[in-house]
């Protein structure tokens, strides 16, 4: 089963999210304040603070697998430390590799599946209920969900209409972040549509820095380009269709939208280290080299999305002054807005996973991450002023507003072979055509050969 319609809206709904977000990066004040209070609340039973009254689990082990690195794990780890604090249980945070379902696989395999994972594909989700190795959420958790999600955040987890997933992190992945020196010094403005952002770029390039960083050593940064393009170009249902590849990746909108991708990709001196640069570019090295070396970076631009500020928490740059955001600028009729999110899956039933589930599907758990920076949760009652700093409330109040409306990720809608593989499908297939931005029939062609074998040429 393909991405749930509900989840899916018009043309309409989702410019008008990109509006909102738009006007949300440009303020500059920073909002929230009332929502302390929320952070208070107790219940019966519940420990201090706490919004959800969590079992006592004491001699209870549980193993928690995700692809986590970095920062982003040790944020977590606090996040599992809490859990264990209320509730006397055990937990062991277990790193994963890409694709995380062959991981997963093997540990199966074995005999020793970890107890909870997070999946980062709702076609992930899809394959490990077809495994037989995901199992429903309880009652406790669903009702967790209905009280703090929308109903397209619940509808993402589910699988033939069982709730399976709990999408515990979100990110907004239409933004584009600028070492604000960079722009001040070359007269540049933030762009609206993509001639704007193509003009930025020139501006940029005059001034003696390099437009762009783009992480090419990781494939999928490279989709998340494609997807932003390719649904402000040729818009939502158009999207979805190719999403569920109802529409071959040889069709003129995919044409389209890679020309248009070439536009700066076949611009060596746009990029950082030029395509063979780029190639070699991994994505945290793309952020950092935007924002270190003064007003002379090596790139002046990074796309991706929020958690590009776990990232910039690694340089001497300050979010919001020295590290400026905007949104993906209008390719077409609109400006894209283009979701992702992580989600725990249990793949061995107990109270202390179910549990652990229901923690996740609280705001009590987000908040604690959402304070550590880096991190956005589709949560709908994390206050906003849990977040860091002004920017990150934004776009965490435009992620929250915009309800249904948004589309998921598209590589992550697909099976893991095509869309979430590192050195193969999608990912291997847009790295070669970086590397040769001039080669957009053979590009297609690529795309459409892997496509049809991992959806087994259906839509």
């Amino acid at each position: 089963m393909r991405s749930k319609s509900s989840t899916f809206r018009t043309h309409r709904a989702v410019t008008t999210l990109a509006a909102l977000l738009a006007g949300a990066l440009a303020l500059s004040a920073c909002s929230g304040g009332d929502n302390d209070k929320k952070d208070n609340g107790e219940k019966t039973g519940g420990a201090t603070g706490s919004t959800v009254t969590l079992p006592k689990l004491d001699g209870a082990r549980l193993e928690v697998a995700a692809v986590w690195t970095g920062a982003e794990q040790a944020n977590f780890k606090k996040v599992l430390a809490e859990f264990e604090r209320r509730t006397g249980a055990e937990v062991t945070f277990v790193p994963a590799q890409d694709p995380i379902i062959n991981f997963l696989g093997s540990k199966i395999a074995g005999g020793q599946p970890p107890d909870v994972a997070l999946l980062p594909q709702p076609g992930a989700i899809r394959q490990a209920v077809d495994k037989g190795w995901a199992k429903p959420l309880n009652a406790g958790v669903q009702a967790e969900l209905a009280k703090n999600y929308s109903q397209g955040w619940q509808d993402i987890g589910k699988v033939g209409g069982k709730q399976y997933g709990v999408y515990y992190k979100a990110a907004n992945k239409s933004l584009i972040w600028y070492n604000a020196k960079v722009f001040e010094n070359a007269g540049a403005q933030e762009p609206k549509t993509w001639k704007d952002l193509l003009t930025a770029s020139r501006a940029v390039y005059d001034s003696g820095v390099t437009p762009f960083s783009v992480a090419g050593a990781d494939g999928w940064p490279l989709t998340d380009w494609f997807e932003n393009v390719y649904l402000s170009q040729a818009g939502p249902e158009k999207y979805d269709q190719l999403a569920q590849h109802k529409i071959k990746w040889t069709d003129p909108s995919v044409k389209q939208a890679l020309t248009t991708l070439a536009g700066i990709w076949g611009r060596k001196d746009y990029l950082a280290g030029g395509q063979k640069g780029a190639l070699q570019t991994e994505f945290p090295q793309s952020v950092t080299q935007t924002f270190t070396g003064g007003d002379q970076p090596k790139s002046a631009m990074v796309y991706e999305g929020d958690f590009v500020q776990v990232n910039i928490g690694e340089t001497k740059a300050k979010v919001g002054t020295d590290a400026k955001v905007f949104p993906f600028p209008a390719v077409g009729a609109g400006a894209p807005v283009v979701s992702g999110g992580d989600a725990a899956v249990i793949l061995k039933d107990s109270k202390a996973a179910q549990a652990l589930a229901t923690f996740l599907a609280s705001p009590d758990a987000a908040t604690i991450q959402a304070k550590l920076g880096g991190y956005l949760s589709p949560n709908k009652n994390v206050p906003l002023s849990a977040y860091p700093n002004a920017v990150q409330q934004k776009i965490a109040k435009a992620l929250i507003a915009s309800g249904d409306d948004f589309r998921f990720d598209m590589s992550d809608q697909a099976p893991q072979a095509f869309g979430g593989t590192p050195g193969k499908g999608e990912w291997k297939d847009l790295q070669d055509f970086l590397k040769n931005p001039g080669d957009v029939a053979g590009a297609q062609a690529k795309l459409e050969k892997d496509a049809a074998a991992a959806y087994g040429n259906g839509g």
